[in-house]
């Protein structure tokens, strides 16, 4: 059968006995000029970060009828590969021409600017595809718990990293870098990131994509000692060794470390499995041994100091004498019970304040449940799910963070979502998933968003922001200057 009437068959096909679809002649058509047949699987995906993108690579890879569509609620795909990455972390980013090649493979589309929970229901999207995929991400923070954290110049590591990095709901921070001494809470990589930020040479960040406002406000910081607390040992510290090793080189920086917190560490360093023995040997030298000459040299110049501070937990932020604002903070001194990555921080009764005038906390982000109809667990902040497929809802599945709480890194996250694809596609081959019947796929939503006003922002919209923002940053010398909010984005976009 020739294709011209073979395509006449299937219109005819799906019109016979489908008045409820009458004026969907234009369903299987990708926009790019293919036709597909009304009955290929249609998959949605809610987020466009790592792990949304990953879902969607490894799904249109593996089956050459899947078609895709990812909606993400800001008019910018990417997610915290745009607004979580450290600015000074340009190879990381990369990753983004991969993500590039998926969103303009022909069995897939782009819709921003689409707030799933809000313009479009996720049991809207589940009647309209197969298969709805929640990949949206952690973007709550996690609460420190303690008296004061309300007061000014307290914020969570995710609101000063959004801020740094142009993310639009953050671009109000405008966080005070008056004072002389930061504590960061946490000891995980954002942790040190935040800390690398915070006490890097302008003329370094200024190479990079961070934001022109927040490069003018630490131009203009008083921050020269940056303490990085964690309720537990060296040991059992969260961040990698290049983390790390990039403090330790730092220009203009030494770092300050109490010989106390390293006791019995060189004893126990032979039994530690090779990634984490690398990254305690180069924690010890730094702490304990005396530097070579040309790094006394480097040292006796630096004008700033970081350290960690270990078996300390916050346990009040200290205010001011107007209580207005940030002062210093509490921290308890713990031991540990137990060895390993399973070491217990005990309280041992025992406090310190340190004067500080800025308190960042880096414990972690968290999920946030998106719909009622949406199983959500909210002591682990996930979506309850079993490899993927969420529990006890036929057809919803999840990816990301939001299946397995904010762990690990973007090979973490490429991993975990390639494993919920998988399951999906095991799903749709056993049955367990019918795709037998059409789905209607975007036209629906596209019809339902009209309706409500939204306009979608395709790839290419994206495509003509991306340009202006490289062009922008071209014109200062960076590798981009990027648009901070969604107006101007939107307005871009529909040029």
């Amino acid at each position: 059968m020739s294709g011209h009437k073979l395509l006449l068959s299937e219109l005819k096909l799906w019109t016979s006995g489908r008045s409820r679809w009458r004026g969907r002649l234009h369903a299987g058509f990708s926009g790019r000029g293919k036709f597909f047949s009304s009955y290929s699987p249609k998959v949605c995906i809610v987020g466009s970060g790592p792990a949304g993108f990953y879902t969607a690579q490894h799904l249109i890879k593996t089956r050459q009828d899947v078609q895709v569509d990812i909606y993400e609620r800001l008019p910018v795909p990417f997610g915290l590969v745009r607004f979580g990455v450290a600015p000074d972390h340009p190879e990381v980013k990369n990753v983004i021409n991969t993500f590039t090649q998926t969103a303009k493979n022909s069995r897939c589309s782009f819709y921003g600017n689409v707030n799933v929970g809000k313009d479009v229901s996720v049991s809207e999207l589940q009647q309209s595809y197969h298969a709805v995929v929640l990949s949206y991400g952690a973007e709550g923070n996690r609460s420190i718990g303690v008296p004061g954290e309300n007061l000014a110049g307290v914020y969570s590591a995710k609101d000063f990293v959004g801020w740094y990095n142009g993310l639009p709901s953050c671009r109000e921070l405008s966080p005070d870098l008056s004072c002389e001494t930061a504590v960061i809470l946490g000891q995980g990589n954002v942790a040190l990131d935040v800390a690398r930020i915070l006490l890097s040479p302008v003329d370094i960040l200024q190479k990079t994509d961070i934001t022109q406002p927040a490069l003018e406000a630490l131009a203009e910081s008083l921050v020269r000692r940056v303490l990085i607390v964690g309720r537990r040992g060296p040991m059992q510290v969260a961040c990698t060794v290049k983390e790390v090793r990039e403090m330790v080189n730092l220009p203009r920086t030494k770092p300050e470390m109490m010989a106390a917190d390293f006791e019995g560490v060189k004893e126990a360093i032979k039994d530690l499995p090779r990634s984490r023995k690398r990254l305690t040997e180069l924690m010890l030298k730094t702490a304990l041994e005396m530097p070579g000459e040309v790094e006394q040299g480097r040292r006796s110049q630096a004008s700033r100091i970081w350290g960690f501070r270990f078996f300390r937990s916050p346990v009040e932020v200290l205010a001011d004498p107007d209580h207005n604002r940030v002062a210093g903070i509490r921290l308890a001194v713990n031991k540990l019970e137990g060895s390993g990555d399973g070491a217990r921080a005990v309280l041992t009764g025992e406090v310190e304040d340190v004067t500080c005038g800025l308190v960042i906390s880096s414990i972690g982000y968290k999920s946030l449940p998106i719909d009622p109809l949406v199983p959500f667990d909210s002591r682990k902040a996930i979506v309850p799910n079993s490899i993927g497929r969420v529990e006890q809802a036929t057809g919803l599945y999840c990816s990301g963070w939001l299946k397995t709480g904010p762990t690990g890194v973007i090979a973490t996250t490429m991993n975990n979502s390639f494993d919920t694809a998988r399951t999906l596609m095991e799903d749709m081959d056993s049955g367990a998933l019918d795709v037998s019947a059409a789905k209607p796929g975007s036209q629906s939503i596209s019809a339902l968003l009209e309706k409500k006003g939204v306009k979608a922002v395709t790839f290419s919209d994206w495509e003509k922001i991306d340009n202006v923002e490289m062009s922008r940053g071209e014109a200062s010398g960076k590798p981009r200057e990027k648009l901070l909010t969604v107006e101007e984005m939107l307005q871009v976009a529909r040029k």
